[in-house]
């Protein structure tokens, strides 16, 4: 934060044009150019089809012997394989000043303060009204606060930050890394292996949890940083390298055959099957983190962060005893349809006459080898195994509430 080979083929016109419809309608407002990031000339070269995104010209896929978003989506699931994505397009902020864990607080929802040295943690940026301003990883490096925000809202988020900041009787900095720093996702089963190659000869991957992470060196390149973490469901790492780097640490990584570079076409249905949200289709600033399922961001019952609050637009999300709020809907995923339900597709009850809600984002799954769904739907129909109907085209289909993830996480446990 979207079979056969002709099949994979349309997919992937299909996802150009999504991309190409929903980036359009995305950023014609601005006559800024689109942004290359540092690995441009080097997606060229591997044949990456270039679109625009998130202001940024990043590859929906790649053609060749293993390209598609078919391909690549199951080599990132393959065991021993691993997926290389360009993510330099989101937002990384380094925050300092003795303050900085409190004022975040007031920001985000998360405990922060309680974050020990190198633990991450996934959590909301809200406003006022308890909406979501955008969803982010923050991770405290010891002497700052290391932040990812998406970057379709990186620029947004920002300007929001700095409303707060001047509002702020503290000591805070925020340290925007602009595009010096780029940041690269390596997933699935052998991304550990993948990267451990290019890693210190004496680093501990095996004690690694996920949503940890470290300054480090990569292939002996200085001032570069690693987290264990992920947007696939899959173990995997976010590595962030100076900008002069990046394409010799990329070609470093590809050398490896069990890397495969990976499209943003492949990134959306992984995430999709995964449960995993996309800012600005399944989260929005008119959707508060009990709606969006998000509560546990939060802490459990009785945590500090849910009975002191003090982040904004707390008091449309939980109770003063820091319960949630009754919410009229809810985040839920979809299946049992025969075709691809996608985005805006509308949700009827069971009879097929009452709407109860909407398709946030929808795709066929390579894993599942069926279509797949999120969206909300009223609260009484959330629950999983409902009957509801989707009305596709026009034409009414049966379709089922399910749990997510629709395909099993595998995210990194340290053994014990």
């Amino acid at each position: 934060p979207l079979i056969s080979m002709s099949a994979t083929r349309t997919l992937g016109v299909f996802l150009k044009r999504a991309s190409q419809k929903t980036t359009t309608r995305r950023f014609l407002a601005t006559s800024e150019p689109l942004v290359k990031t540092a690995l441009f000339d080097l997606h060229k070269e591997l044949g990456g089809d270039m679109v625009p995104f998130a202001g940024y010209e990043l590859p929906v896929l790649y053609n060749g012997e293993n390209g598609g978003v078919m391909k690549e989506h199951l080599w990132c699931r393959s065991d021993g394989k691993a997926s290389l994505f360009d993510v330099s397009h989101m937002g990384q902020i380094r925050w300092h000043g003795k303050d900085r864990a409190k004022f975040l607080e007031t920001l985000v929802v998360g405990d922060i303060a309680g974050l020990a040295p190198g633990q991450g943690c996934l959590s909301l940026v809200t406003n006022e009204n308890g909406g979501i301003i955008d969803d982010t990883v923050i991770t405290n490096a010891g002497d700052y606060i290391y932040m990812v925000v998406n970057g379709a809202t990186k620029f947004g988020d920002m300007k929001h930050f700095q409303e707060q900041m001047d509002a702020f009787n503290g000591e805070v900095c925020m340290d925007y890394l602009e595009d010096s720093m780029q940041l690269l996702a390596l997933q699935g089963p052998g991304a550990a292996e993948a990267i451990a190659k290019i890693l210190p000869s004496d680093f501990d991957l095996v004690h690694m949890p996920f949503m940890t992470g470290t300054d480090t060196t990569l292939d002996g390149i200085e001032g570069c940083r690693i987290t264990r973490c992920g947007y696939t469901g899959e173990d995997g790492f976010e590595i962030a390298m100076p900008a002069e780097h990046a394409v010799s640490i990329a070609s470093k990584l590809l050398e490896d055959p069990t890397v495969l570079p990976t499209g943003l076409g492949a990134r959306d249905s992984l995430r999709l099957e995964a449960g995993l949200c996309l800012y600005g289709n399944d989260l929005d600033e008119t959707t508060t983190p009990i709606e969006g399922v998000l509560g546990w961001t939060m802490g459990g019952p009785g945590s500090r962060r849910r009975t002191e609050q003090g982040f904004l637009g707390a008091d449309k999300i939980l109770t003063q005893e820091g319960k949630f709020q009754k919410v009229a809907r809810k985040r839920v995923g979809i299946k049992g349809m025969k075709a691809p339900a996608r985005g805006g597709v509308e949700v009827y009850d069971a009879s097929g006459e009452n709407k109860i809600g909407e398709v946030t984002s929808g795709t066929f799954s390579p894993t599942l080898k069926a279509p797949i769904a999120m969206g909300y739907v009223a609260t009484p129909s959330a629950k999983a195994g409902t009957e509801v109907m989707l009305k596709i085209r026009n034409k009414m289909q049966k379709a089922q509430v399910t749990k997510m993830p629709f395909v099993e996480t595998r995210y990194y446990r340290v053994p014990e």
